[in-house]
């Protein structure tokens, strides 16, 4: 298996009146087609090692490598492009621009990039009957649901085909139900069309949806689980490792599968 992104030995220290360790020798591997969570309490390191992936923020020391390229090493406008082309984000608050439509916010990379406008009507078509957002392309996002603003998200996030989607506690802002939709659309795009995903929530039920989910305490990587068969034996061992790492009660979610 390729690997699409490799973290090597990155360490971020802030500087200030107390020097800060946000993360220490962090080191792992992303093949491609892998759905990669990262737990850990609150003040972990878990985003600001997200920060340092999507080249947000720069690593003290260490290396990021995307595709055999080194994206901290790029000029500004080059560096610009590669997240725009290589990238695809979800956040927590949708992040969606209040003055378009859902379909105008989910086609905004592909009108970044230029790209033909067949070529975007035809992805918009394709992806938003898969993410089941169709019929609500035309609306303005305080129309819509929670759930439904996520998936418009998600579509935008990976409309231009990225090499890695890094999402940021996709489910936070959403009810049970919601957050069971979202998550199960995360899976069927990682599974149907193999997208490489990078997930960090504090949610144990979301990350029963991963294929492997890597635990930070302290800014050190303190375990790592796959996932075998049983999708409700793997919610459990996430809890166990949860409950091991300790951290505020909402760290720890008591949702059942």
């Amino acid at each position: 298996m390729a690997n699409v992104l490799q973290v090597n030995n990155i360490n971020k220290m802030y500087d200030g009146k107390s020097k800060f360790q946000a993360l220490s020798n962090v080191s792992f591997n992303v093949d491609k087609g892998e759905f990669i969570g990262i737990m850990g309490p609150s003040g972990s390191g878990k985003t600001t090692l997200l920060n340092i992936i999507s080249t947000i923020d720069r690593p003290t020391a260490g290396e990021i490598i995307m595709n055999g390229a080194e994206p901290h090493n790029l000029k500004k406008e080059k560096l610009a492009k590669f997240r725009r082309k290589e990238l695809g984000f979800v956040f927590q608050d949708f992040n969606l621009l209040d003055t378009l439509t859902i379909e105008e916010n989910i086609m905004l990379p592909l009108t970044l990039e230029k790209t033909d406008p067949n070529e975007i009507d035809k992805r918009i078509d394709r992806l938003s009957k898969k993410l089941g957002i169709h019929s609500i392309l035309k609306k303005r996002t305080y129309e819509v649901s929670g759930g439904q603003k996520q998936r418009a998200a998600i579509a935008r996030a990976i409309i231009h085909k990225p090499s890695l989607l890094l999402a940021d506690e996709p489910t936070g802002n959403l009810d049970s139900k919601s957050s069971k939709d979202v998550m199960r659309t995360l899976q069927a795009i990682n599974e149907n069309d193999e997208t490489t995903m990078l997930m960090v929530t504090h949610d144990s039920f979301a990350a029963s949806y991963c294929s492997r989910v890597i635990f930070i305490k302290d800014g050190k990587l303190f375990n790592e689980i796959y996932k075998g068969d049983n999708q409700q034996v793997f919610f459990q061992q996430i809890i166990d490792v949860q409950s091991m790492l300790g951290g505020d009660a909402d760290d720890i979610s008591t949702v059942r599968l």
